[in-house]
């Protein structure tokens, strides 16, 4: 027998459908993701702190899931919709459901509503707060909830997934990348990077690795003095969820190492990086989510096809001197990458490491090897 699951929204709209995954109520902010494949890297994907992320592909789960493609140790997202979860799995690397994955990490999901009326409505009034539930099936009790519940404006979330300690990594990017690992055969030092973890994704750090880095990971909240006394060549800030503006912590130690250090921002590391140069940032309606968005390279004039998940975005209105715009969104012509004019520093608002996603933008990890080795070499 179908288990009976609703979503609430705090306009007062009830969806109901069946209950998958866990059991259970939780709250969150409703958002879209466009991507028709993936599913599993966002599950685990740490920027989705605090979310309900709703499918818009009709049939999710049809290829399983694999301890390969996860981006972080376990799903960060606090429910999970589709329109239907496939009870049928094909693929040679699966090696289980996507709803016994969900089940076993406590994710409760929703499947079987109008996920077409729900995104349409979420475009038009924007991304709202919610509550999901497979206990509590009374419309008036969960629409209150959902009002009452927290918003993510103001709230400091990278704290929630940064790691516990400084970490080496070594894994590279899978035989499923073509990436070709640099071979100059000057070289006789290894760079060394230093990654700032706000939540950041496994495959940046498989890719700088890649590379030919020797990467260490830290926790977001670490500071200018603690990094730079790992005698970093370069500095790279990740991805995270939430609004960057509480993370101020993040935002003064960045400011820190502008000019000392390369730098290279992906994400919410680009946010926080025009922050610390003195922009502002505001949330979008309803925010850039998926894996077919259009971004122009206005130093190159070629279009790349990009992975995309933020909610927030740096404003162009008195954008600071020293920032040059690199990028734009060609969906909305918001700022999408950015390079300071007198620092070796520079960031995107999208995901170049992809998984899952188009690769058009790898190159941008080159340009970070390319502006990190001179400097490296001649220390």
């Amino acid at each position: 027998m179908d288990r009976v699951a609703k979503l609430a929204l705090e306009d007062g709209t009830v969806f109901t459908g069946v209950g998958f995954g866990a059991e259970g109520e939780v709250s969150g902010e409703v958002v879209f993701n466009t991507s028709m494949t993936g599913y599993q890297e966002i599950l685990t994907d740490p920027s989705y702190r605090g979310q309900i992320v709703t499918m818009t592909y009709p049939e999710i789960g049809n290829y399983g899931v694999n301890p390969e493609d996860v981006e972080s140790g376990r799903p960060h997202l606090s429910g999970f919709i589709c329109k239907e979860n496939s009870r049928v799995r094909s693929n040679f690397r699966s090696t289980e459901s996507l709803e016994d994955y969900l089940t076993s990490n406590g994710i409760v999901s929703l499947e079987g509503i109008d996920t077409r009326m729900l995104v349409r409505k979420l475009r038009i009034s924007g991304a709202m707060k919610g509550i999901l539930s497979t206990t509590d099936l009374d419309d008036t009790s969960l629409v209150n909830k959902a009002k009452n519940s927290e918003s993510l404006v103001g709230k400091d979330l990278v704290q929630e997934v940064v790691p516990s300690e400084a970490s080496l990594w070594n894994e590279a990017l899978s035989e499923w990348w073509q990436v070709e690992a640099p071979t100059d055969s000057s070289e006789t030092t290894t760079p060394h990077v230093v990654a700032m973890d706000f939540g950041m994704k496994w495959n940046i750090a498989r890719h700088l690795v890649s590379q030919g880095f020797r990467v260490t990971v830290v926790p977001g909240n670490t500071t200018a003095e603690e990094i730079l006394a790992m005698e970093p060549d370069g500095v790279f800030l990740s991805n995270g969820p939430g609004d960057p503006e509480p993370v101020i912590y993040a935002i003064e130690t960045i400011s820190a190492l502008v000019g000392k250090v390369p730098l290279f921002g992906i994400c919410l590391g680009h946010q926080l990086l025009a922050l610390a140069c003195g922009a502002k940032t505001f949330k979008l309606k309803f925010g850039h989510r998926g894996a077919n968005h259009p971004i122009l390279n206005l130093r190159t004039g070629r279009v790349e096809i990009t992975t995309q998940n933020h909610g927030f975005a740096v404003s162009e209105d008195d954008l600071p001197e020293e920032l040059e715009i690199t990028h734009r969104n060609l969906n909305d012509d918001t700022v999408a990458g950015l390079r300071h004019r007198n620092a070796p520093a520079f960031c995107v608002q999208y995901h170049p490491e992809a998984s899952a996603g188009p690769h058009d933008s790898q190159y941008l990890f080159d340009e970070f090897r390319n502006l990190i080795r001179p400097q490296a070499i001649n220390a």
